[in-house]
Parts: C-alpha cells; structure tokens; sequence
C-alpha cells in the first residue's frame, strides 16, 4: 500500500472526480471506490447473485449486468434495504480498495470515496481533504448532470454525511463553488502540501 494515503470525500454532485482529475493530471494515483463498486458486483461475482437474490431478477439488465439506476431507486427509498446493501458491499470494496492502493507507485496516493467517513473507509488514509460547496449548488450540479430531480438528488444526500459532520471531519478543504481553474489552483496548493507530509513520513519510518 502507498506509504501516504489521502482520502478525498465530499457529498453527490460536489465535484470529487474533478477535483480527483486534478490530482491525475499531476502525476498521483488516484484509486475510485465509485471504480471498486463496480468491480464487486460484476457478472460472476457472488455478490451480484446476492443482490439478484434479495432484490428479484428486475435489478439486473437483460445481458445479467446490474440496473444501477433501478438499483440505487430502490435503496435510497427504503433505509433498511440501503443498510443491507452496504452490510453485503463495504467489506468487499474496501477489500478492493486496498488492493488497488497496494500498487500505487507515486510519492502520495488519492482515495476518492463519497462514503469515505460513512464507510469506515477513512481508517485506510492518513489525511481527509473534503471537497464543499453550498447545498443548493451541490443539488443543480448534481442534477445537471445526471438528469435526476431534485428530491432524488435529496434523498441521496440524506443517506450520506450532513455537510457540516463532514467539514468536521476533514483536514483540508477544496471550496468548489467557483470555475474549475479555481479548483485546479487549490488541489496544485494541496498536491505541494502532501508531497511534504509524505516525504516526511516516509523520512520517519
């Protein structure tokens, strides 16, 4: 695993794969729990014989791959069955995570995960950097772009940490509410930032 592991969080629609992308460009591995998700419940994998078997047929699409849309609908409307998905998951992600974070080969290593603190998946990172923005902002990014309404968008807001529990939590922020270039300039300021800790910690052990 990476000696220096930065977990890189922030709610739906906050701009975390950008701010990821960012980090990419300068040469860092950056591993996606959105990535690891996906990798888990691919045809053939148990878990996806799971959820089949929880849900019913109807959740997977006709070539026997996952409805993710039809999927996350259901969980998010009903907490309960949202807490067995995560109890079936979590486990297996984190176990992909971990794999994925093992290769990485540059000086520091991104964790980008929107249930990083939820999750438990903050116990794998040594640093939170939080990207933020105001609600109503995150609500029309968030619709703009995958063309959900705004209860939707809620809802799923709702199932992840209040915007102020997750401000408490993290050691950096990045401030998306302006243009891309503004958060371009913040991640370059962090990507010095952690360069130093991780050459420091590598010094340590």
């Amino acid at each position: 695993m990476a000696q220096y592991i930065v977990g890189l969080t922030g709610g739906i629609g906050s701009g975390k794969s950008a701010a990821a992308d960012a980090f990419r460009q300068l040469g860092i591995k950056v591993v996606d729990a959105d990535w690891a998700a996906r990798v888990v419940v691919q045809r053939g994998q148990p878990a996806l014989e799971q959820i089949a078997t929880h849900f019913g047929a109807d959740v997977l699409l006709e070539s026997g791959e996952l409805d993710r849309a039809k999927l996350r609908k259901l969980v998010f409307e009903q907490d309960s069955e949202r807490r067995w998905l995560e109890a079936l998951l979590h486990p297996l992600i984190r176990e992909e995570i971990k794999l994925a974070l093992e290769s990485a080969t540059s000086p520091y290593a991104i964790l980008e995960s929107p249930l990083l603190i939820e999750s438990g998946q903050d116990t794998l990172v040594q640093r939170t950097c939080v990207v933020d923005l105001p609600e109503e902002l995150q609500i029309a990014r968030a619709c703009a772009r995958d063309s959900n309404a705004p209860e939707q968008i809620r809802r799923i807001m709702a199932a992840q940490l209040p915007r102020q529990e997750r401000l408490q939590q993290a050691d950096d922020v990045l401030d998306n509410a302006a243009d891309r270039a503004s958060l371009e300039s913040q991640v370059q300021t962090l990507h010095e930032q952690y360069l130093q800790l991780a050459q420091l910690t590598r010094q340590q052990q």
